[in-house]
């Protein structure tokens, strides 16, 4: 049988998806990038039955209930300060919010027992064999496995070398996203605060365990910018020209961004490949069928990669049916997860003032607001879970 696995990507769908294959007897490996786990980012949720029963099946919702943030709260503002609308912790909190950070580690600590993790290196080329797949890294010696995941996000590194360049898979969704850690000397509460041009939002939330700490986040409207993802100084200069001049408290935000040695910044973006797996290569998360912002891609990424081990397990060695059985079954639910990241950067940054009054008066009703939160819960739950513990290749343990 294929139980040599290794999986590209230490975020969130590689541990999880580590986690499932060791339950089923399988020996993976996950190679990450970054010198350690990555700390610190968004909060992320999970809502419906299908994120919560994947959760239960893991033995995490004790943990992540101890870990989780209690929602996030979101408050616009006019320039004066003055609130225009107020939503729920809910809206963007689901029914259970973390730090992604904790979940990160969380999911590590999960599969640790039966993974083996190498940091700090990258895959750099891929040749199928007969039997397996050689993989070369940038820094250790090239190694035999027997499949090759790749879970290292919407800007994928195994895609490119096994499906082609992104720009055949990933399409721009004309906006950016920004995020940083600042001191909260503005003495933001809980939840988030957010102040609107067309086009642009200039945001800033506390630290839900620390508040002497605050989180920035803000997003523009933009054509696809030519740009150095490692140069976060380039990076720096392109937000601040985005929101040069304006108001509220968008200066002393901008301020801070050029003092912070730790920023993330992205397009707001779509994955699409047209297929997810190529010989002994499969795609899983983001990589295969994500978004930026607003793709429910955390707890769809845990639900892939259930089913993609379950899938393997019940194959018993066959991975072509595995990888189209994984793919039958979850890229109807992936894709409808997914709109959501066309309407994100729409929804937090409306590109003329009509359309920003506009958002504010439907989503002050009542009415509107829980049909936007029961549509969310709806998508997220439109998938049949199967139950792979009977199947014969599942090993407990």
């Amino acid at each position: 049988m294929s139980r040599n696995v290794l999986i590209s990507g230490a975020s969130i769908a590689g541990p999880a998806l580590a986690y499932w294959l060791g339950r089923h007897g399988f020996r993976p490996t996950v190679v990450e990038l970054a010198p350690a786990l990555r700390q610190g980012g968004q909060a992320v949720d999970f809502r419906g039955e299908t994120h919560l029963t994947v959760l239960e099946r893991m033995g995490l919702v004790p943990v992540l209930r101890a870990l989780q943030t209690g929602g996030s709260p979101m408050r616009f503002v006019d320039e004066r300060g003055r609130t225009l609308l107020r939503l729920p912790s809910e809206f963007a909190g689901g029914e259970l919010e973390v730090p992604r950070g904790d979940l990160a580690r969380v999911l590590y600590e999960h599969s640790l027992p039966h993974t083996e993790y190498v940091f700090g290196d990258s895959i750099t080329g891929l040749t199928e064999t007969s039997s397996g797949v050689r993989v070369d890294f940038r820094h250790g010696v090239s190694r035999d496995f027997d499949l090759v995941i790749g879970a290292d996000g919407l800007h994928s590194h195994v895609r490119g070398l096994a499906f082609g360049p992104e720009e055949h898979h990933v399409r721009h969704l004309g906006y950016y996203a920004a995020a940083w850690q600042l001191p909260n000397d503005l003495g933001v509460e809980k939840g988030s605060v957010g102040y609107n041009v067309p086009g642009r939002l200039a945001a800033v939330g506390a630290d839900h365990r620390d508040p002497a700490l605050a989180g920035a986040f803000f997003v523009f409207a933009a054509p696809e910018l030519a740009y150095d993802r490692h140069d976060p100084e380039q990076q720096k200069r392109l937000i601040g020209s985005a929101f040069s001049g304006l108001g509220w408290e968008v200066p002393r935000l901008l301020a801070s961004l050029h003092r912070t040695p730790d920023l993330y910044f992205d397009s707001i973006s779509r994955a699409d490949a047209d297929t997810w797996s190529k010989g002994r290569v499969c795609l899983i998360g983001d990589a295969a069928c994500g978004a930026t912002l607003g793709g429910m891609g955390t707890g769809a990424a845990l639900v892939a990669a259930y089913v993609l081990a379950g899938e393997l397990a019940r194959a018993r060695g066959d991975h072509r049916a595995a990888f189209l059985r994984y793919e039958s079954r979850l890229r109807g639910y992936a894709r409808s997860c997914q709109t959501g990241g066309g309407r994100a950067g729409k929804f937090l940054a409306p590109g003329t003032a009509a359309g920003i009054r506009l958002r504010n008066t439907l989503l002050s009703r009542p009415l509107f607001l829980n049909a936007m939160l029961r549509l969310g819960e709806k998508v997220s739950s439109t998938l049949a879970l199967p139950d792979y513990a009977d199947d014969p290749g599942h090993v407990a343990r």
